[in-house]
């Protein structure tokens, strides 16, 4: 199902998760899709801009901006 973490190991860098129990992740899953993980904001949702939303089974999750620029080289540029 997870095929490989895009970016930094969040518990062998400075995105630790050890002392702030967050523990932010981007993954590549088997089926060419990703998978995020990061604080729920989800709570945040009727603030976001009339053309965009989160549906009852989503959930709005922040990561650093660390981890998603160290992720970028690996985050493929094709389809």
């Amino acid at each position: 199902m997870f095929v490989r973490r895009l970016g930094p190991d969040s518990v062998n860098t400075a995105l630790a998760c050890r002392s702030t129990f967050a523990c932010p992740d981007i993954w590549e899953m088997d089926d060419g899709d990703f998978a995020v993980i990061g604080a729920d904001i989800t709570e945040h949702a009727g603030k976001l801009p009339p053309t965009a939303g989160c549906a009852p089974h989503e959930r709005m999750v922040r990561i650093p901006r660390r981890l998603l620029v160290l992720a970028k080289r690996a985050i493929p540029d094709a389809l």
